[in-house]
């Protein structure tokens, strides 16, 4: 097997790697948000 490295490579995939990092803080950050609506939209008033 035969790895090259090349440093143009690495430069050009960059930007395509943090829009995908990016994409998954967006979306865990939408699912917190979500959860949180939603456990404040049912709680509701616990019966004691």
């Amino acid at each position: 097997m035969n790895f090259n490295f090349s440093v143009d490579n690495l430069m050009n995939s960059l930007p395509i790697m943090g829009k995908g990092m990016l994409g998954i803080f967006a979306v865990t950050v939408v699912i917190i948000l979500v959860v949180t609506v939603l456990n404040k939209v049912t709680s509701g008033k616990k019966k004691q």
